[in-house]
């Protein structure tokens, strides 16, 4: 059935509902966030949609329009303080002479195509309201990855007419919505063996699927509390007692994740969870662990006859397979950078989205760079930059990048004298199936 989420994700590609941008109010000039690059020109708005935005306009613009999407995803009502954060984050983008753009999106949650159709309304506003670039580029940052390689499938198919020359996927989960979380199913049952509090056994029960039931008002604090009850996670490991400190190593060792973490995995497989149980799968199960073997425990015979198992939906892994995966149907090049050690969005994500694109025919469109990082969410400005550079290369010259030629390039284009440059030309991640069990 994930194969058939990825048919109709492809039958899907060009439905949208963005508007005309002639049914778009203009952007107003907005004082710049803390953090934006100083002589920065800042605008503000809200589209039709109800998605916040942000524009940076540098001081001397080099025509070019970055089309940013945030990771996340967060929950809730959008706050336009989201962009705000990234603009401090991605401010190399402006003071290489770009401008930035970032939809703040329409709905909180794990809603990719809307996040994608909320970035081409924004680019249509730009368009008709600010400028006419020249060549606009689609950014995506960790989850924001998926939503730009959406946005790109959407608008740039192969053979289609398309706004945007060139696609940068940065620490992406690129590996579907469908397989991408797996991994998190595997923690809350494993979490729940050893520990036994998520939920305790006096609360009512649920599938570890679901998240958090619906009326649920357990909050972060809590949760962590709980965890630290159990793990130890947030004292030093000297102060960890030896059963929490063996239950830790468990946890981290089974799951495949820095003990450092475990806490935020936790918290995305219960947040996260309940938002995709409840309002993307119709309170079904979009996530199975049958037959999975667990391995990494001090008895994992003991851990396998334990955990809780569960069978996910075909109709609930469709629908929101039809959202959330990825087809590689992109017509335009396609570049990847991906921390080795990233402890959020597995490296070996990228061999996924590489199959995908092969599998569409368009992996000659693709360029995937791997840096000796253990950061997610930002790696370093000289990597950005020299991402930015060969791309640019790329689309408007037709030099096709090698991860060799961007590791040359780098140090140059680091003001710290290339500290932070640490590309591996030579590596290639292996299978997702080799970090996370596949399911039946």
């Amino acid at each position: 059935m994930k194969g058939g989420a990825l048919l109709l994700a492809a039958a899907l590609v060009g439905c949208s509902s963005v508007p005309p941008p002639e049914a778009e109010a203009p952007s107003q000039a907005a004082a710049c966030p803390s953090g934006a690059p100083v002589g920065a020109r800042c605008l503000r708005g809200q589209d039709s949609a109800g998605a916040p935005y942000l524009i940076v306009m540098p001081a001397s613009w080099s025509g070019v329009l970055v089309m940013h999407a945030h990771g996340g995803p967060a929950l809730g009502a959008p706050k336009p303080e989201r962009a705000d954060e990234d603009i401090k984050r991605w401010a190399v983008t402006v003071q290489a002479g770009h401008a930035w753009a970032a939809s703040v999106f329409r709905q909180g949650g794990v809603a990719v195509r809307s996040a994608a159709e909320d970035t081409e309304r924004l680019r249509r506003i730009f368009v008709q309201h600010v400028a006419q670039p020249k060549v606009t580029l689609l950014h995506g940052q960790s989850w924001g990855a998926s939503v730009a390689a959406k946005a790109a499938e959407m608008y740039a198919a192969p053979g289609a007419t398309s706004p945007y020359a060139g696609v940068l996927l940065t620490s992406g989960v690129l590996a579907g919505g469908t397989r991408a979380y797996d991994f998190r199913l595997d923690l809350r049952v494993v979490y729940q063996y050893l520990c036994g509090n998520h939920p305790r056994a006096d609360e009512p029960a649920y599938p570890l699927w679901m998240g958090l039931p619906a009326d649920s008002r357990l909050t972060r604090a809590e949760l962590a509390a709980r965890a630290d009850e159990c793990l130890g996670v947030r004292r030093p490991a000297a102060q960890r007692s030896p059963e929490q400190a063996r239950k830790l190593k468990a946890v981290a060792s089974v799951i495949g994740v820095p003990e450092s973490s475990v806490l935020g995995h936790l918290n995305w497989a219960t947040w996260h969870f309940q938002d995709i149980a409840l309002h993307r799968a119709g309170g079904r199960s979009v996530f199975g662990n049958e037959g999975v073997r667990y391995r990494g425990s001090d008895d994992d015979v003991a851990l396998n006859a334990g955990v809780l198992r569960y069978r996910a939906d075909p109709q609930a892994v469709a629908a929101f397979g039809a959202d959330a995966d990825l087809t590689g149907r992109i017509g335009i090049p396609v570049l990847t950078l991906h921390a080795i050690h990233d402890p959020t969005a597995f490296v070996e994500m990228e061999t996924s989205f590489r199959e995908a694109m092969r599998a569409a025919g368009q992996d000659g469109h693709l360029v995937q760079a791997f840096s000796d990082h253990r950061e997610h969410s930002y790696l370093s400005d000289a990597t950005y930059l020299t991402a930015f550079e060969a791309l640019l290369r790329w689309v408007q010259r037709g030099e096709k990048p090698t991860p060799a030629a961007l590791a040359e390039r780098c140090p140059a284009l680091d003001p710290a004298g290339g500290s932070g440059c640490r590309l591996r030309p030579e590596y290639q991640p292996a299978s997702l199936a080799s970090r996370v069990a596949a399911r039946h």
